[in-house]
């Protein structure tokens, strides 16, 4: 199987990736540098790298137009993403326009390039949405505008591609231990304890199932929340 991944260098991406790397699928891998590419490509061997900048969309439009992409993918899982916590009277406008631009344009043009290579092998897309792609809390406006759009680009997705055979989920955690959540954490003037929060592994697992579900059922949403 063949799996493309944003957000593999961190957090719930690289748990994948590990998961995914161990059973020996294939994985084309997306990093924001060459540098990164190249860790990646160190860590993960046999995999493939494509760099481009999320947080660029007419880059990124341009990079995906002219590379070379698998003519047949198992799934695509959007992992990467970025928060920039902030009350709305107090929002910077290229904070606002990062968050849009690498939690809901992005996915929404690597599905539209890799569309065709996901019809031909009746994969999965997996949008590793939030609980902010549900309910929005003070201060959290852009991210949970991101993640809103994020929920309605899958939402329409999902009735678009059912004839083609491609399945779209959206998986929406809680608070995960990742670097982004210590990020949160320190924006919030909070002590960070990963423990109280779900292990990056533990996602993984949930959207390793996804990926692996037999042909005969979909898991439209998944919520998954920090037992304590």
């Amino acid at each position: 199987m063949t799996h493309l991944v944003t957000g593999a260098g961190s957090g719930i991406g690289a748990a994948l990736t590990r998961l995914l790397h161990e059973r020996g699928d294939d994985l084309v891998l997306l990093a924001r540098s060459d540098d990164r590419a190249a860790e990646l490509a160190g860590e993960y061997a046999g995999a493939r790298t494509l760099v481009a900048d999320l947080a660029d969309s007419t880059a990124l439009e341009r990079t995906l137009a002219a590379a070379d992409l698998p003519e047949r993918v198992d799934s695509l899982t959007h992992a990467a993403g970025v928060v920039d916590l902030a009350p709305v009277g107090e929002t910077r406008l290229a904070a606002w326009q990062e968050q849009l631009d690498v939690n809901l344009t992005a996915p929404m043009l690597l599905t539209r390039a890799l569309l065709p290579a996901l019809r031909a092998a009746r994969g999965t897309v997996v949008f590793v949405n939030s609980g902010s792609g549900i309910r929005a809390n003070p201060t959290w406006a852009g991210y949970a505008a991101s993640k809103f759009g994020l929920r309605a680009l899958a939402d329409a997705l999902r009735l678009e591609e059912q004839e083609h055979g491609v399945r779209v989920t959206g998986v929406h955690p809680g608070r995960v231990a990742t670097p982004m959540q210590e990020k949160v954490h320190a924006t919030e003037g909070k002590e960070y304890d990963p423990a109280d929060w779900s292990d990056p592994a533990t996602v993984a697992d949930a959207i390793r199932h996804v990926l692996d579900l037999p042909r005969d059922s979909t898991i439209p949403e998944l919520l998954l929340r920090p037992a304590g």
